[in-house]
C-alpha cells in the first residue's frame, strides 16, 4: 500500500482546486480527469485541469476520454448548477452520475495502490442530500473494505456539507489555485458571466468577501 498516493478527481472546477489542495497536505495527489466533450481543441474545464496539474506538479496524471458521458456527470463535482445558485440539484441523479467516474477512480487507485480516492462532491447542508450524499460515500467504502479487501483505501469527500462561499473560503485558507479554475458551461474565450456556473461563481465570491482571483466574471 502507497501510503502517500492519493488519487484525486480533478474537473478543473473551483471544488477540485479545493480538494486537490487539501489532498496535497497530506498525499502525493494523482490527478485524474475525464475529457467528456470530444473536441479537437482542449475544453475549458480541461485547460483549467491543465493549468491545476501545473500548480500542483501531481505524483502522476491521467486523462481520460470519456465522451459517452453528460456534462452533468462533469458537474457532478462542481457544486450547484441550478437557476439558482443557492439551490443544488436533486441530488441522487448526481450520485449516480458519479458511479463511471468513481469506477475509473478506483481502477487507478488499485494500480498504484493508493491510500484514498478524494472527490469534490459539495450538497451543502441540507439534512435529507446530506444524508442520502453520506450514505453513498459510505457505501463505496464498504465495498472497498468488503469486496476488495481494501480496509486502508478510502473514500474522501471532505466538502461535501459546505456551502459553496465555504468552499471558497477554505480554498484561501489552503492556498488552492482558484486563479486557475474555470466555471462557466459555455465554450468561450471569456466567462460569460450570466450562466448558471458564472452566477454562483459570483455569489459565492461576495458571499465569502473575497475577490475573484481568476477576474473570471467582469460586469
Amino acid at each position: 500500500m502507497a501510503k502517500d498516493l492519493a488519487i484525486v478527481l480533478n474537473n478543473g472546477s473551483i471544488n477540485s482546486a479545493v480538494t486537490t489542495a487539501l489532498a496535497a497536505q497530506k498525499y502525493r495527489p494523482i490527478l485524474v480527469h475525464a475529457e467528456v466533450i470530444k473536441h479537437d481543441k482542449p475544453t475549458r474545464r480541461k485547460s483549467a485541469y491543465d493549468a491545476q496539474v501545473g500548480h500542483f506538479k501531481p505524483f502522476r496524471e491521467h486523462t481520460i476520454p470519456m465522451p459517452y458521458l453528460t456534462m452533468s456527470q462533469d458537474k457532478s463535482l462542481s457544486g450547484s448548477v441550478s437557476n439558482d445558485p443557492r439551490i443544488a440539484e436533486p441530488i441522487l441523479p448526481a450520485l449516480r452520475e458519479l458511479v463511471p467516474l468513481l469506477g475509473a477512480a478506483l481502477t487507478i487507485a488499485v494500480a498504484y495502490e493508493a491510500s484514498s480516492i478524494y472527490i469534490g462532491l459539495r450538497v451543502g447542508p441540507s439534512t435529507d442530500e446530506l444524508a442520502q450524499a453520506t450514505e453513498f460515500v459510505q457505501i463505496w467504502n464498504e465495498m472497498f473494505q468488503l469486496t476488495l479487501g481494501r480496509p486502508e483505501l478510502e473514500l474522501m469527500a471532505p466538502l461535501l456539507e459546505l456551502e459553496p462561499w465555504q468552499v471558497i473560503d477554505l480554498g484561501y485558507q489552503v492556498n488552492a489555485p482558484l486563479d486557475r479554475t474555470w466555471s462557466c458551461i459555455e465554450e468561450h474565450a471569456d466567462a460569460c458571466g450570466s450562466c448558471r456556473g458564472c452566477r454562483q461563481r459570483e455569489s459565492s465570491f461576495m458571499q465569502a468577501a473575497k475577490a475573484d482571483p481568476s477576474g473570471a466574471v467582469k460586469r
